[in-house]
């Protein structure tokens, strides 16, 4: 029995060292020493940074003769990068400079590279027209599943892929007499109160991304029945709402870390918990029995999620600008991209521990390749389902649906939940006030919220959310006290 736990406590002893690791990584840059140095700012977690690190340190010993010390500056999600590289920036322009401290930002999903290429702070990336081989559609190509993998004005690109899906413990669901989630609305089960694990989307891209494809799966679905409509849009973006309601009321806590999910849906602390691929992967096997069998699974929902990526940019006016630049080209070579998925030890494979991402490359998806694969099952683009995302329907919402979330299910989720227990486990309740979405309909949303959000006005942003936080707060009290409404 020891022996089975020593992964789950090697596990649980790095979540709990992480914030310790970060913080480190911050106040010992100075002290680093190097012939030449590189800063990079990312979400990656430490196994990444170290064999990225180590790797790109060898080769460009190889290249230039010249060892090298990157500075990895690490604060958090994709929510804390972006105000820590809008702090810098604003810093950089009140003094007149062209750029900061930082060289790359490596890692995220692509609406934050977007955002960060739309504000003018990112470089054309020089690989574009040093490796133009590697672009071409059996490699790198444009996008895929709607999802873009590198920006027409080639100022970030994509180095690995990801799904979100559902991680989930069997034997809680063996307990709870429920089959295995296949869809995204299968959380939603009322069989998941107070066992479901959720991200805060506030503190992490990736969850946000996740709930994005969740609404968005329910307005495609919408669209194929009626027609592509305003009215179906509003119907089918109602529909995503209620179900994150729904998934917000079966929470038993919203993590600041996505990595805390897997965990504690392994420790059967919940029974299930929306989570990226390789997070998923790493913690089944980390759980894994000797007859190869494991409690922990994860799944890529049926029909609801793309194959997005995880990119990787340089910044305007990087202080190393041709090292940073050749950190992008030796990512996206078959020396970086082997990386991501060789099982530790092979040649050419990380040193101490498999990093369970998927390259971006479709060309190294060989047998040759996959032999040394530590998921040559897992291949991204011949499994994709049937979702195919459409930015011009949720796109521009994205960041409204961070705090929206909030807004909607975490602020008031003491009420959320009395209401939900009082609708499927007590003798009243009104469902149809809980799904009231009046404040965040489609069109408030996209008329009134993103425009506000784009205007950068904290203190309006503030007066809204809290209304609206006020609001639905009000309705889950009069959904509690509800007699005999509708179930």
């Amino acid at each position: 029995m020891l022996k089975r736990l020593i992964p789950v406590f090697a596990l649980l002893a790095l979540v709990v060292a992480a914030p310790l690791l970060l913080r480190k990584d911050s106040e010992v840059a100075a002290a680093g020493t190097g012939d030449d140095r590189l800063v990079i700012i990312t979400p990656h977690n430490d196994s990444i940074r170290s064999e990225f690190g180590e790797a790109f340190a060898a080769h460009w010993q190889r290249k230039t003769g010249r060892s090298i010390y990157i500075d990895w500056r690490a604060p958090g999600g994709g929510g804390d990068i972006k105000r820590l590289i809008a702090s810098a920036f604003g810093a950089a322009e009140d003094l007149g400079k062209e750029g900061t401290a930082f060289d790359v930002f490596f890692g995220g999903g692509t609406k934050d590279f977007i955002d960060q290429a739309r504000l003018g702070r990112l470089a054309v990336l020089e690989v574009f027209d040093t490796e133009p081989q590697w672009f071409s559609g059996d490699r790198i190509a444009a996008g895929f599943s709607g999802e873009t993998y590198y920006d027409p004005e080639h100022r970030w690109v994509g180095v690995c892929v990801s799904q979100f899906g559902i991680v989930y413990n069997r034997d809680a669901l063996g307990w709870l007499d429920l089959s295995p989630p296949q869809r995204w609305e299968d959380l939603g089960d009322a069989a998941y109160f107070g066992r479901l694990a959720l991200a805060d989307p506030t503190k992490s891209s990736s969850v946000t991304q996740a709930f994005e494809m969740l609404v968005q799966e329910q307005m495609q679905d919408v669209i194929r029945q009626q027609g592509d409509t305003p009215e179906s849009r509003a119907e089918g973006w109602r529909r995503g709402m209620n179900l994150l309601q729904k998934l917000g009321a079966n929470a038993r806590y919203f993590s600041d870390s996505a990595s805390k999910i897997p965990y504690d849906v392994a420790m059967g602390d919940a029974a299930a918990g929306t989570c990226i691929d390789f997070y998923g992967r790493s913690f089944e096997d980390a759980v894994r029995y000797e007859d190869g069998t494991s409690r922990l699974h994860w799944i890529s929902p049926e029909g609801g999620t793309s194959v997005s990526v995880d990119s990787i940019a340089v910044f305007r006016g990087a202080p190393n600008m041709e090292i940073a630049q050749e950190f992008v080209r030796f990512c996206l070579s078959e020396e970086g991209q082997l990386l991501w998925n060789y099982r530790p030890g092979t040649e050419g494979g990380p040193k101490s521990r498999a990093l369970r991402r998927l390259p971006v490359r479709r060309d190294l998806y060989t047998p040759k390749h996959l032999r040394h694969f530590t998921d040559p099952e897992a291949l991204p683009y011949e499994r994709t389902g049937e979702f195919v995302y459409q930015p011009e329907l949720t796109g521009a919402a994205f960041d409204a649906l961070r705090v929206i979330f909030r807004a909607v299910c975490m602020d008031p989720h003491d009420e959320l939940k009395e209401a939900w227990q009082a609708v499927h486990f007590g003798s009243g309740g009104d469902l149809s006030l809980i799904h009231d979405i009046d404040g965040i309909e489609y069109a408030q949303v996209m008329n009134e919220l993103v425009p506000l959000l784009e205007r950068d006005d904290p203190l309006e942003v503030a007066r809204t959310l809290t209304g609206i936080s006020k609001a639905f707060a009000a309705r889950y009290r009069a959904a509690a006290e509800a007699k005999g409404g509708q179930p």
